[in-house]
This record gives C-alpha cells, sequence and structure tokens, in this order.
C-alpha cells in the first residue's frame, strides 16, 4: 500500500480526489489538510463520503506529512502551490500538483498569463506536464507532476491528433477553441457570477479572449506538431454544474477525407482506455456531449470535417473534476508508482444525469 497525503482537500476537486483514494485498493489515504477545517470529520465538508470515512481534516505540518506520506497531492489554488511544493520535494515526497504553478516550462509565461514572477524557476524542468494520453513514458516513475487545467486537457486531446499528423497541414496559427465549462469549474468558494441566482440559466461569455489555458495548450501542441501552435480561445460558463465541451475550429492547407482524421484519432489513442473516439451516425448523442461522461475520467473526443471550408470541428468532453482534475491526477499517481493506470477509476459513466 502506497501511504497518500492530499493538501487542501476541502474544495471540490480535493472532495473528489479524497473519494477517488478512500476506494484506491493501492492507497491507504493517512492525511487530509485544510486549514479552514482542521478538526472537522472530512463528511462534514464532504457529505457524500459519510460512512466512506471517518477520517478528520488536519492543518497542514510538513513533518507530518513527511512522516505519513510517500505521495502528496496538493490542491492549492494557483500562486499558493507554490509556496509549499519546494518544502515538500526538499522532504523527499512524491508530489502531484493540481494548480498552474508547474505546468509552464518558461518561466517568463508566468509573468505573462498568470501575474508574478515565479520564484522557484529551477524547479519547473523537474515537473512533468501530466496527460497520461500524451507523455505516458515520461510519467513512469517520474517524482513530480503537474496536472494539466480542465479546459486544456479536454482541449489538447482533441486537438493532438490532427496536430501529430503533418500530412493534414493544419493551420498551426489559426486555431480556435470554444469551452463551455459548468459551474464547478469556479470552485466552491461563491461570488456574486456564481451564487444561484446569477449563475443558473446562463451561456456567459466569462473570458472570451486571452484565457490562461492557452498557454498550455500552445506549449503541449507546439510540441507534438514540432512547430510553434498559436490558439485563440473563448470560454463560456454554462447551466450544468458538472462537464466540459471543448469545441475546437483547426483550417486545413490540403483536404483530408474523414477516414484518414479517424485513422489520425485511432493511431494516435490505441491502447488509451480512457479515450472514447464518438462519432456515430444516429442517436441523440453522435458526437461527445459532458451528460455521458460524468463521473467517470473518460474524455470523449470526436470530429466533424466540412470540406468547403476546410475545416475540421474537433470536439472534446470530459467531467472538469475527473478526468479534468483529480481522476487524471489519480491516473498520473498510478503510472508514477508502476501501477495500471486503471487502477481506481474504472467507473462507469452516470447517466442520466
Amino acid at each position: 500500500m502506497v501511504r497518500v497525503g492530499v493538501v487542501a482537500a476541502s474544495g471540490y476537486i480535493g472532495g473528489e480526489l479524497l473519494r477517488l483514494l478512500i476506494q484506491h485498493p493501492n492507497v491507504d489515504l493517512t492525511i487530509a489538510t485544510s486549514r479552514k477545517y482542521a478538526g472537522e470529520f472530512i463528511f462534514r465538508v464532504h457529505p457524500n463520503l459519510r460512512n466512506v470515512t471517518e477520517l478528520k481534516f488536519s492543518q497542514y505540518d510538513l513533518s507530518k506529512l513527511t512522516e505519513s506520506s510517500d505521495v502528496v497531492f496538493t490542491a492549492l489554488p494557483h500562486g499558493e502551490s507554490i509556496k509549499y511544493v519546494p518544502q515538500l520535494a526538499d522532504a523527499g515526497l512524491k508530489i502531484i500538483d493540481l494548480s498552474a504553478d508547474f505546468r509552464l516550462k518558461d518561466p517568463s509565461k508566468y509573468q505573462e498569463w498568470y501575474k508574478f514572477d515565479h520564484p522557484s524557476p529551477d524547479l519547473l524542468d523537474k515537473f512533468v506536464y501530466a496527460i497520461p494520453e500524451i507523455n505516458r513514458d515520461a510519467l513512469k516513475g517520474a517524482h513530480y507532476a503537474s496536472s494539466p487545467g480542465c479546459m486544456a486537457i479536454t482541449s489538447i486531446l482533441a486537438l493532438a491528433p490532427l496536430l501529430k499528423q503533418s500530412s493534414m497541414g493544419v493551420d498551426s496559427d489559426h486555431i480556435v477553441v470554444d469551452a463551455k465549462i459548468g459551474s464547478s469549474g469556479a470552485g466552491g468558494k461563491p461570488s456574486l457570477s456564481t451564487h444561484f441566482s446569477e449563475r443558473y440559466n446562463v451561456v456567459r461569455p466569462y473570458k472570451p479572449a486571452g484565457h490562461r489555458h492557452s498557454a498550455e495548450i500552445e506549449q503541449v501542441l507546439s510540441e507534438i506538431a514540432g512547430t510553434p501552435v498559436k490558439i485563440s480561445m473563448s470560454a463560456h460558463a454554462v447551466n450544468m454544474v458538472r462537464g466540459i465541451l471543448s469545441t475546437c475550429h483547426v483550417f486545413t492547407r490540403t483536404q483530408p477525407e474523414p477516414l484518414e482524421i479517424w485513422k489520425a484519432y485511432r493511431a494516435m489513442y490505441a491502447g488509451s482506455y480512457f479515450i472514447r473516439l464518438v462519432r456515430d451516425k444516429s442517436g441523440p448523442f453522435r458526437l461527445p456531449d459532458p451528460k455521458i461522461v460524468i463521473g467517470s475520467n473518460f474524455c470523449d473526443v470526436g470530429f466533424e470535417l466540412e470540406s468547403r471550408t476546410g475545416r475540421i470541428v474537433a470536439l472534446g468532453a470530459t467531467d472538469n473534476l475527473i478526468k479534468g482534475a483529480a481522476g487524471n491526477a489519480v491516473q498520473v499517481m498510478n503510472l508514477m508508482l508502476g501501477l495500471d493506470e486503471k487502477v481506481g477509476l474504472e467507473y462507469a459513466p452516470l447517466h442520466p444525469v
């Protein structure tokens, strides 16, 4: 059994991490920290875990984490994780960070996208940007991993096969990502824009240009394509609790056939259990839809081709709290520890929701 701790476990992502780790057959969840709820039973904050665990939240204590854990998940906000991760690294712990603080390899990008100077640039190269379906081998035996942003991973998985296959002739300077996300993506702390009266029934463009997940998408896709890639991203808040749909518009200089595009997806994701290629001819769910991945670690991908304009519409759908965060992080842990990457994650999606 591997001993696991979760730092900042009281939020939505922290709650999903706890739920998945408690049920993981190879994990002993030893500690879950929260400044606000230290001393409280976990189920008082995450009521779905009543009768599942009797563990209480603890204050953050480096010595206790070091003594009781082999692996630590950090679910802190952006800009906060960097205050804790260096000391966890010095203590010799394996770390899976779910903030943005170690996702970008170029330290100057943090000032550009997150408006702070990275205080530990030496650590950036030590963290593996963690999408198992993209860089599975790099994660095997890794010591530090940075789990992607939820809209970033959904968009990358939808787009990667098109960028990898050079014969597609993708215009890498003009790729548009239109992402729609449920309210849980805003976290558990309420605000004027997230309380029920203002959040219900919306399709709200909250970041129509310059979304910071663009930096992650460009970083990964540029490496896959072997040439710089530019992403124009828009994000919308929509009327659902969980889920992301990324609708990505790619323009090609060639005229690929649907079978060629299909083969590109199949080739890239062969052996990737959590990727489902969805492109059916009948029924209500002919293309990826967040409704049919909720509660699971699946990412559904699909596409349509508009030959008249040379446009490929690539689609990705995930549960933002699972494949977009906690589930992907557990999948990463499995690879880091030499386990089957599916262990503890083989849950079918919920339907209906």
